[in-house]
This record gives C-alpha cells, sequence and structure tokens, in this order.
C-alpha cells in the first residue's frame, strides 16, 4: 500500500515561499494498492492528483473517494479535478450526512458548483457519478480495501478512516479534537496497531489553550502533543502530523515536527508530495 499526501494544510490554503517545503494545498490523500486507488477528502490538493492521472493516461478509470465531511477546505479541489471532466470515468463518492441530517455530500458538491459561486455546474461533469452516504460504524469493501470509520469530534461532524488491504493498515482522522484527559474510544479503534497513523496536529498546547492567541478549545483541532500521546495509545508503528495551520510556516511545522519525535520517535510532519510505502 503506498500514500500520497497531495495536500497537507487544513482551514484555508495558503502560499509563499515560508510555506514551501511542506506545501499549501488543503487536505487530499491518495492511498493505493497496485491498480487500485483511494482518494480521501477533495481539498485544493486534488487538483495536481487529477492532472497526474491526467498525464499519465488514467483519466478513464474507476475512482473512489471518501470524505471526512462536507467543510470547504476538504471539498472545494473537486471542481477542477480534471478525469471528472472526461466522459467513461467512472467516480465513487462516499461520505456524510450534515448534522443537520439533510445536507449530503452530493448536496455540498452540488451546492459549491451553481452560480454566482462557480460558473460549471455539477452535472455538467461528464464522468459517470455515484453517490453513498456513510456513517459511524460503516464499513465498505471497495476493490481490495476494506474501509471503516468512525465519528470524530467536530463541528457539524467528521468521520475517520481505517483502510486495511494486503495485512496492512492506514487510519486517516483528521478534524478531530482530542478529549482532555482521556483518549477517544473512536480514534483507538480506529488507529490500534495500524502501520501509519494520519492524525489532525493543528495547534500547539499553547495555541490550543489560548496562551498563544485565542484559545482554541472547541474549534474541531488538536494538538501534536495530543496525537503523539493517541498514537503511543494505540500502539501505531508510524505517526504524521496532519492538518498543518495556515499561519504555520515551515519553520513552526519543522519546530513541532522535532518536539514531537521526543515524545513519539517514529513521527514525521506531513508534506505536500511525499509518498510513503506501508
Amino acid at each position: 500500500m503506498k500514500v500520497t499526501f497531495w495536500g497537507v494544510r487544513g482551514s484555508i490554503a495558503t502560499s509563499g515561499s515560508r510555506f514551501a517545503r511542506f506545501g499549501g494545498n488543503t487536505t487530499c490523500l491518495e492511498v493505493t494498492h497496485g491498480d487500485a486507488q483511494l482518494v480521501f477528502d477533495a481539498g485544493t490538493g486534488l487538483r495536481a492528483l487529477g492532472q497526474k492521472m491526467m498525464e499519465e493516461g488514467r483519466a478513464q478509470r474507476d475512482v473512489t473517494f471518501f470524505f471526512s465531511h462536507l467543510h470547504w477546505d476538504h471539498i472545494q479541489g473537486f471542481p477542477f479535478f480534471t478525469p471528472a471532466f472526461v466522459p467513461g470515468t467512472k467516480i465513487e463518492l462516499y461520505g456524510p450526512v450534515d448534522e443537520d441530517g439533510v445536507t449530503t455530500l452530493y448536496d455540498a458538491l452540488d451546492q459549491q458548483m451553481k452560480p454566482p459561486c462557480f460558473p460549471v455546474t455539477l452535472d455538467m461533469m461528464a464522468s459517470e457519478k455515484h453517490f453513498t452516504t456513510v456513517a459511524s460504524g460503516d464499513t465498505v469493501s471497495t476493490g481490495p480495501f476494506d474501509v471503516s470509520m468512525r465519528a470524530l469530534n467536530h463541528p457539524q461532524g467528521s468521520l475517520g478512516y481505517r483502510i486495511e488491504v494486503g495485512g496492512r493498515s492506514v487510519c486517516f482522522a483528521t478534524d478531530t479534537e482530542h478529549h482532555e484527559g482521556a483518549i477517544d474510544d473512536a480514534i483507538l479503534d480506529l488507529a490500534r496497531d495500524v502501520d501509519l497513523l494520519i492524525y489532525d496536529a493543528q495547534y500547539t498546547e499553547d495555541e490550543y489553550e489560548g496562551r498563544a492567541g485565542p484559545p482554541r478549545k472547541g474549534w474541531g483541532h488538536s494538538t501534536y502533543v495530543a496525537a503523539t500521546e493517541i498514537a503511543r495509545a494505540a500502539g501505531a508503528k508510524q505517526l504524521a502530523l496532519f492538518h498543518h495551520d495556515p499561519m504555520h510556516d515551515d519553520a513552526m511545522v519543522e519546530r513541532m515536527e522535532q518536539d514531537a519525535k521526543t515524545r513519539f520517535a517514529n513521527t514525521f510532519a506531513a508534506r505536500e508530495g511525499l509518498e510513503i510505502d506501508v
């Protein structure tokens, strides 16, 4: 199984030389096993993945998406996913319903592509698209993959995923806020003994507690210190710090990465374009 990070930034895309090493695109993760492909979230990082697929002649193939939730930094790249405009491309899209119990993944993608927000509507994409609503506790078998999911602690809800194939496992748990004094059972279920845990590590402890600007408690994101504690408790073999704050430049992310390594040695900060063999 190979994991490729196409977008590692949270909240809003950012750019500039100070952010170049880790990248400024919002959330998008690709997981492959042989010719089988899964894509997790459709932030702005999805555009580059689509371009690569076009260059490699991989447009007219089955693509399966899983969405953690419907916030804009996780869906805003979909209108720029070129393979979705290619006739013959088949796309399966799995995602949750918003906490209102009404708004689906289809609704979120459709709404962001309507005037006055966007000139090209979802139904103008020539690919064949199938939408399926999923919820906490579900497991989806697609191709060689088994994908299980649990609800995470985030405003309007979010799903964490465990991906298993060929005896290897990855946990993708972004946009989740740790529970103070205890570890979320949902995260433990998803991350138990995984080969790679990809976890929301947007804040420092000082930021989260309000010692560096406004307190971030209740904003739905975690800290890199909590990430290391969860990785240790779950028995994860490797930890990727993910969903970097748009205000954190390369130097800041590197400082967080180095301190995290003193707490959980096999830690790295996710970088745009990085490929990991699991």
